[in-house]
């Protein structure tokens, strides 16, 4: 600042500072700063933090910074001090030509929250130039006989500076025929005029040499001079006169060079030379002579420089028309500088925000920007907008400045990036546009679960397989992005605390494929269900889940079981047959189930060995054992028959089970009760037949043969003594059950005593009593088998 300026400064400064406390986006003072132009590169201009009326602090904070409206870096802030700096030296001269005062205006720009500070700044003129003459040699022509008084026109010396050091002052060296006279030029300069005192008499000087100075207001002040050469003519009484005494012409600023601006006139009611005239510039600045030139016989100005508007919108052109006696007459040519829409808009960017997030609240900041359009009128108003279908407005602010905002939250998910072109449009004719693009990438947040590709998966393989075996697998994705998609899957808690799971299966957590960690029993375990669960790695986590069936195929591991007639090793059941027995009388039943399901349980029956062929044979899809001929006296009595059972799996397995018939005389029905049970009411109890069966592998075949064993005809029990008698098996059958402890699979069984009521006719086939009175729970297969036989009087 200059000295003597501080007090003020600080006062308005204080004042600036209460106008800004309303919080509004611009603040309405304006800040004003002064430099010599010239001054060295980072000498300090002002501190701003008084003007904005906040901390220092806030400055770095705020992203604060100076930005002049010709976008150029004359001054720079510090955001640790709120110094202004000289970012370069300044020239005046460069920046303003002769306007004064130079002021260069500029912002300073503050974000979140975004307010602008106008300020500027006066650049002060130095006098670092020295007054010129464009020609060094000035000529004067006097008609002699000129009265004294008359005054005659000097060319005015150039200085580049202004104010006080422009020319202030001319002076003339002494003589007895002139003096100097300065006159005031539209221009607000001095110009001189060579006044004479006294008569001319050319026969005793024609030529008079004189010299003129033109001096500043420098301290101290510069100076130039220039020699004037005074020419004493014969008379010449009349002057020339223009005919017009202001040309007022308008020029585009895109005319070609030569081109024709305006034609001048002047006559000169003289003859002879003294009437030719000869057109002139008179004190024209710099500019101005190389910008036009006139024709000095025609009068006609034409361009030798294009015109520029945004840079001059008007000249000034000072002509004169010299007759052959050296009298002038002047005139003005007003030049109009016409815009033409030349200049397409400008964009700036200020600041701009990229990634943003993807739950960003509405009106957000993304982006800060200028315009500016050099025309004027309708070329340099501007319109400006983006594409349409973005979640993106444009806001005016301050001035020519602009704000990118979000209209509303964004989804990553749906699209991560936008390229935003924003387009600017002048209302010239023709219109010219700018367009600048910017790209706005959308961070993650994580805001969506992961989602398994199906909402249930049903997985096979078959039992006894080996552990760690892959079974399946299954796969969520997460829309987010980074850790917020990585997906860990994991094993739910069982609805039922009892089942093992983690001992059943496993999961790989990175990319959830499903192992069987133990080898599955499909007669123990036919199928798993459980959840699984995937969660991202977001914070907070999110997760869902899925729900997983696991089907446990069968596999022809287990042989048919037998279960009548019973081969424990004890005392065989005998079956009894009359000889008096029609062919296909039914001797006894081969009753067997088998643990698998499917075609691998599906029995057929084939008889073996035989005491005696052709006498007995098997039906194949039922078991029953019946006479093939008419029995004779011939037949042996007693005869043993070996029937293989096969089941249909791949490959087949089979059991082998041995019955022996006695051939008795003396009954023809085999249901009738012994003599001795007729004779002695009291031991005329049922016959009972003790069957044990595998309720664990109980299946829709074992129910079918258990009816069709209703049919059969069962073994007597007779004395022990006579006959031989039914005895029934110590221990349990095996079977398989569900192994809920984890210790490995378990084996139990169950006993039913099972009555055949004799003499009934009916031959009704009864359930008495279970021999294991506590029995566990049923599964639902079995309990439904249950049911089913009581449907056909099972109880």
């Amino acid at each position: 600042m200059e000295p003597g300026e501080g007090i003020p400064q600080q006062i308005r400064q204080v004042l600036l500072f209460f106008v800004c406390l309303g919080g509004s986006l611009v603040c309405s003072e304006t800040w004003r700063y002064s430099v010599a132009e010239e001054t060295e590169t980072g000498s300090f201009i002002a501190n701003v933090v008084k003007d904005i009326g906040s901390g220092v602090e806030d400055l770095a904070a705020r992203n604060a910074r100076v930005i002049f409206d010709d976008y150029k870096p004359y001054l720079w802030l510090d955001p640790q001090t709120g110094n202004l700096l000289l970012n370069e030296q300044l020239d005046r001269e460069a920046l303003c030509d002769l306007t004064e005062p130079c002021i260069l205006y500029f912002q300073v720009l503050l974000e979140n929250p975004l307010q602008f500070f106008r300020a500027e700044l006066w650049v002060r003129d130095i006098n670092d130039h020295t007054p010129t003459f464009l020609d060094k040699d000035i000529l004067v022509k006097i008609p002699e006989g000129t009265a004294p008084g008359t005054s005659f026109q000097m060319q005015s010396a150039q200085d580049l500076d202004v104010g006080k050091n422009g020319v202030q002052n001319y002076t003339l060296s002494p003589n007895p025929h002139f003096h100097l006279k300065l006159e005031d030029s539209d221009e607000g300069r001095k110009y001189p005029e060579l006044v004479m005192d006294q008569f001319l008499d050319r026969e005793k000087e024609p030529e008079l040499r004189l010299t003129l100075t033109a001096l500043d207001g420098g301290s101290p002040p510069k100076s130039g001079t220039a020699v004037v050469r005074v020419l004493v003519l014969d008379i010449n009484d009349n002057a020339p006169e223009f005919e017009r005494p202001v040309y007022k012409v308008q020029v585009p600023e895109n005319s070609p060079l030569d081109s024709l601006v305006v034609k001048v006139s002047a006559t000169d009611l003289d003859a002879g030379i003294n009437g030719e005239l000869s057109y002139s510039f008179s004190h024209v600045s710099r500019d101005i002579r190389k910008t036009f030139e006139i024709h000095p016989n025609s009068g006609e100005v034409h361009l030798k420089a294009l015109l520029d508007f945004e840079l001059i919108q008007s000249y000034v052109i000072n002509i004169q028309a010299i007759d052959g006696g050296s009298l002038s007459g002047k005139s003005t040519i007003l030049v109009q500088v016409v815009d033409v829409n030349d200049n397409p808009p400008e964009i700036v960017i200020a600041s701009l925000t990229s990634p943003i997030p993807e739950n960003s609240t509405p009106e957000m900041v993304v982006a800060v920007f200028s315009v500016r359009d050099q025309d004027s009128d309708d070329n340099g108003r501007m319109v400006c907008s983006i594409q349409d279908n973005l979640p993106f407005l444009l806001k005016p602010t301050y001035k020519n400045f602009y704000t990118l905002v979000t209209e509303r939250p964004l989804d990553r998910e749906t699209r991560t990036e936008y390229n935003i072109t924003i387009t600017v449009t002048d209302l010239g004719t023709p219109r010219l546009k700018t367009q600048h693009n910017i790209t706005v990438l959308v961070s993650d947040v994580n805001d969506n679960a992961p989602a398994f590709t199906q909402t249930s998966y049903t997985l096979f393989v078959r039992e006894n397989n080996s552990p760690a075996l892959h079974i399946g697998s299954v796969s969520a994705t997460d829309r987010d992005a980074g850790a917020n998609a990585q997906v860990t899957y994991s094993l739910l808690p069982p609805q039922d605390p009892h089942l093992p799971l983690a001992s059943l299966v496993s999961i790989n957590a990175d990319n959830g494929q499903l192992f069987a960690l133990r080898a599955l029993d499909y007669e123990a375990l036919q199928a798993l269900e459980f959840r699984v669960g995937a969660t991202d790695r977001g914070s907070p986590a999110l997760s869902s889940q899925a729900l997983v069936r696991v089907l446990v195929l069968d596999a022809n591991d287990n042989s048919p079981f037998v279960l009548y007639p019973l081969q424990n090793g004890s005392a065989p059941c005998t079956e009894l047959v009359p000889r008096a027995a029609e062919p296909g009388y039914l001797v006894s039943k081969v009753v067997a189930v088998d643990g698998d399901s499917g075609q691998n349980a599906w029995l057929s029956y084939q008889l073996l060995k035989a005491t005696e062929p052709g006498l007995f044979g098997v039906w194949a899809h039922n078991g029953e054992v019946r006479t093939a001929r008419l029995l004779s006296e011939r037949d042996a009595a007693k005869h043993r028959l070996v029937v293989l059972v096969k089941d249909n799996g791949e490959p087949p397995l089979s059991a082998s089970v041995t019955l022996h018939v006695l051939l008795v005389d003396g009954f023809s029905q085999p249901y009738l009760p012994l003599p001795e049970a007729a004779a002695d009411p009291a031991q005329a109890d049922p016959l009972t037949v003790y069957l044990v069966i595998a309720l664990a592998s109980v299946s829709s075949l074992f129910l079918f043969s258990v009816l069709a064993f209703v049919a059969a005809r069962l073994c007597r029990r007779v004395r022990a003594a006579s006959l031989g008698g039914c005895s029934v098996p110590e221990g349990h059958f095996p079977g398989h059950l569900v192994d809920v402890s984890g210790t490995g699979t378990l084996s139990q069984s169950y006993q039913y005593e099972v009555c055949l009521m004799g003499g009934s006719g009916t031959n009704e086939f009864k359930f008495l009593k279970p021999v294991i009175s506590n029995l566990p729970q049923l599964s639902t297969e079995r309990e439904q088998s249950h049911t089913f036989l009581n449907g056909f009087g099972f109880n």
